[in-house]
This record gives structure tokens, sequence and C-alpha cells, in this order.
């Protein structure tokens, strides 16, 4: 094992609310594709890789010379793809990058990654943001993390934590700015290892939140504090929200 990084984006390929979601065309690209080129802006990864349960999203990523390796449709989690994809190889730092997000941002990428390589105590590395004007703070589907004073993460929930209901206001305006998960997981490959050896946890299981499995197995979660915001192809409103998102985007960088 060695001190290389590589990053997987899972890609499977069947969806509830966006069936065949790896392939869907935004702005002249399919999604997988997006985030394969944004991945490539990141300077601290010796390899990137698709991991994908279809023939369809395989032959896509070979089309525009991306590296992808085929993993079982019954995987149960993106981190179990991830782990099955990387069994073969030697690097000791595993990045995932979510398959959804063609907006990532590299830079909180290798913030990350450099997180995890300047701190020996833990064996994961995440990040977290401040919520935006417009973000419901109480909304499930917004994940919350609170930390220590260290920086590692204490718990991450779906309800809102901390809760500020029982301050005053005067009391709510000196308190820390709740922060929100931003789902991006820098592992050492033990930690990776470990977590899918593991039984879902009762925490896990009470929140949908398979990081608290790490948590609960006593494996530390440093955060980093970013001002990128993930942005997630969950549903078609989220085709047309991300495509004018990239557009403005790609409209800046040619001004």
């Amino acid at each position: 094992m060695n001190d290389k990084v590589i990053a997987v984006i899972p890609a499977r390929y069947a969806s509830t609310r966006l069936p065949g979601k790896p392939l869907v065309e935004i702005a002249g690209k399919s999604l997988i594709r997006w985030v394969w080129e944004a991945a490539q802006g990141c300077s601290t990864l010796d390899e990137i890789v698709v991991a994908t349960d279809d023939d369809r999203v395989l032959n896509e990523c070979l089309h525009f010379g991306a590296r992808a390796v085929m993993t079982s449709p019954d995987c149960p989690s993106g981190s179990d793809r991830i782990a099955e994809a990387v069994a073969g190889c030697q690097h000791g730092i595993i990045v995932n990058i979510q398959g959804d997000e063609p907006l990532l941002d590299p830079l909180t990428v290798d913030a990350c990654v450099a997180a995890l390589q300047n701190d020996a105590a833990a064996g994961v590395v995440s990040a977290m943001t401040y919520f935006r004007d417009g973000e419901d703070y109480t909304e499930p589907h917004m994940v919350k993390v609170v930390t220590d004073h260290q920086g590692y993460a204490m718990y991450f929930s779906r309800a809102p934590i901390p809760d500020m209901t029982r301050l005053s206001p005067d009391e709510q305006q000196a308190a820390d700015a709740p922060l929100k998960h931003v789902g991006l997981y820098v592992y050492r490959r033990p930690a990776l290892e470990a977590f899918v050896r593991l039984p879902p946890s009762k925490y896990e299981l009470a929140e949908k939140l398979e990081q608290l499995r790490l948590l609960e197995a006593g494996i530390k979660i440093r955060m980093v504090l970013t001002d990128s915001s993930a942005v997630g192809v969950d549903t078609p409103e989220d085709v047309i929200r991300v495509e004018k998102r990239l557009l403005e985007k790609k409209a800046a960088e040619t001004s």
C-alpha cells in the first residue's frame, strides 16, 4: 500500500426519480462526463475511475476517454461499490466523488485530500459548508453536521442540529451558524475496508446516513469547511437547474 490517491465515481444506472441518471444529457454532455471532467481539475488525484453496474454507462465512459470498471449490481451502497472497484489496486487514499454532482469543486476535493494526508488520527475526511440564503435548515434531505473543537464530526443528522429553538434571538445571533454536510469522502484504505465489513449501525439505520457507521465504530471523520455547496442531480427539475448553472459558468469562463 502507498500514499497514492485514486478517485472513484460510483455511477449506478438505475434511479427511481431519474432513470438512467448517469447518461442524462445536460448542456450537450452526459451527467457522468460532466463529473469526470470536473474531477480532472483536481491536482491531488493520481488516478480517476468510474465504477458502474451497467454496460451503457461503461461504454459512454470509454467513448469520452474515461477509465471505467464494472461492479456488481447488488452493491448496497456507493461505498461498497467503491470498495469493490479498488480491491485490486494499491492506492492508500480513496476519494468518493458523487456521480451526480457535475458542479464538483476541485479545490474542495484537494483540500480534503490534503487534510487527510496531514492528519494521522483521521480515518476519513469530509466537507461541510454554511447554509445559503433560501435553503431550509429543517429540510431532511439537507444533512446537518456538528463538530468538536478539533474539527472532527460528532454527529450527522437529517434533523436540525444543533437545536436553535431553545435559544433567545440574541443567543442565536451569538451561536455558531449551523453547518450542512457536503457528500464528499476521502478514505484511508483501512477505514474504507472496515466500513464495508461492518453491518449497518443503529444510528445509520435510524437516520439513513451511512457515515454514522464510521462514527459508531470509532473512526474519526475530519471535517473541512468549504465555500462550495454540493448541487446534485436527482430529478428532471434538477437537470434544468444544473444546466442553467453550467451554461452560466461556461459563459463566465469564456468572457
